[in-house]
């Protein structure tokens, strides 16, 4: 999944990419206040080309300061969103969330593809100890911060210690979920290859699988403490190996089936990533399977059991250079604003800290690991990004404890929100000073 490198601009070329910015805000500001009409379809159709335009012009724009192309296109989408100017409406926000679902296949096809055994194979012992050392210091250290700040939390100050103990418990293991989705976006801007790359590629995506299994161990752990009368359950225990299995074997047959139609031509391919980026995914959850995983072992078959990743990657790089603008700009102009001003300061505490403990516990994994110079220095930094799957893991446990899970999800909608939008800027900063950025074009 990679982007063309854009030529150097001039500063006239920039000021014109200003002014070009500014007529599209203004001109999306008239229609909306003009048109009565603006609204519905159509506004969720002009929707798309504004973030769509103004996306791309504000990450040439952003260039300036070496920050990432999403945050560009988060930050239009924050600006024009329902909670600041209010060009883009609740309304087209959740109609655009569509394009999320496409994007989230993309990137897993991709994801997957990028994760060849020649590559990960030096890796493994690596990647074993990392996955542990994470896990444990990762989410007992949130677990001990959050219970520190209970005290200031709504939902949690009033409740018995034991019940104190099973919410931190779940905060600590949502605390080590990653984003795959912000790592790879920047991977795709500055077409990245080496040892930094690689790991953080491999690591962040079996993170995914790790942290799913934990935040269902975790809920059937502590209901006993949270819920009067509560028993441990083995059943969502063995719903999990049924959704994990589920996953990891559709996910071969559909890369075996990509890699046949890539084979005899691939005519079309560009429908069928559609199909199978929407029918496909909405089938998978209604069978209760994991779209990311599957589609993630679905590009891992193609790479690694046939010759076609190449025609795979090029397809998806051209749809993706499309999607992931609209798809970062929706997630920006989702961002709920008015709650984040209201628990920034907990929730900034929480983000804080969950920085410095996935700082100490990359050391203390390298120590173990000696890994290369380069891994050890910057692999922490592709680690701070959360974005839909811990929401969607927020929102798991907000079902499972109805007493105390809408004010859980809105400290963490709050705390992701930080997360989401410092994590790519470490990691594009990481990413320049390795100097891998450009190194896939070698490849």
């Amino acid at each position: 999944m990679s982007h063309a490198v854009a030529p150097r601009t001039r500063p006239l070329g920039r000021l014109l990419q200003a002014g070009a910015l500014v007529v599209v805000f203004a001109a999306l500001y008239a229609t909306a206040r003009v048109s009565p009409a603006f609204e519905g379809t159509f506004g969720s159709i002009a929707a798309l080309g504004f973030l769509l335009l103004a996306g791309m012009l504000a990450a040439q724009l952003l260039e300036m300061a070496s920050l990432p192309h999403l945050t560009a296109y988060l930050l239009v989408g924050m600006v024009a969103g329902p909670h600041m100017l209010h060009l883009i409406d609740h309304e087209a926000v959740t109609n655009l969330q569509a394009v999320g679902t496409f994007a989230l296949a993309l990137i897993a096809l991709a994801g997957g593809a990028e994760l060849r055994v020649e590559l990960l194979r030096p890796l493994l012992r690596t990647l074993g100890i990392a996955t542990l050392v994470h896990a444990v210091i990762g989410s007992l250290g949130m677990t001990a911060v959050f219970l520190m700040l209970a005290r200031f939390m709504p939902f949690a100050v009033n409740e018995r210690w034991v019940v104190q103990i099973g919410i931190a418990v779940l905060w600590g293991v949502l605390s080590i979920a990653r984003s795959p989705s912000a790592m790879l976006g920047v991977l795709a801007q500055t077409r990245a290859d080496g040892p930094l790359t690689r790991y953080s590629l491999a690591f962040v995506m079996a993170s995914d699988v790790v942290v799913a299994v934990m935040v269902t161990l975790a809920i059937a752990l502590v209901r006993p403490l949270i819920e009067v009368g509560g028993s441990f359950s083995l059943q969502a225990i063995q719903e999990l190996g049924h959704e994990l299995l589920g996953s990891v074997s559709l996910g071969c047959s559909l890369g075996l089936l990509l890699a046949i139609y890539l084979w005899v031509g691939a005519r079309q391919l560009l429908i069928v990533l559609l199909v199978l980026g929407f029918g496909l995914t909405e089938g998978l959850r209604y069978l209760r399977f994991d779209p990311l995983l599957t589609f993630l072992v679905a590009g891992f078959v193609v790479a690694n059991f046939s010759a076609q990743a190449p025609k795979l990657m090029h397809a998806i790089e051209e749809t993706g250079s499309v999607v992931f603008v609209v798809f970062f700009a929706v997630a920006g102009a989702h961002l709920d604003l008015p709650l984040l001003s209201r628990m920034w300061p907990i929730a900034l505490g929480l983000a804080g800290s969950r920085v410095l403990i996935t700082v100490i516990a990359h050391r203390v994994a390298m120590g173990w690991a000696r890994e290369e110079p380069v891994v050890r220095r910057f692999g922490y930094a592709s680690l701070f990004s959360q974005a839909g799957f811990a929401l969607g893991l927020s929102a798991v446990i907000e079902r499972a404890f109805p007493s105390f899970g809408p004010g859980f999800r809105a400290l963490a909608v709050a705390t992701i929100a930080i997360n989401e939008m410092v994590g790519p800027v470490v990691w594009k900063v990481a990413i320049d000073r390795s100097g891998e950025a450009g190194k896939m074009a070698t490849r």
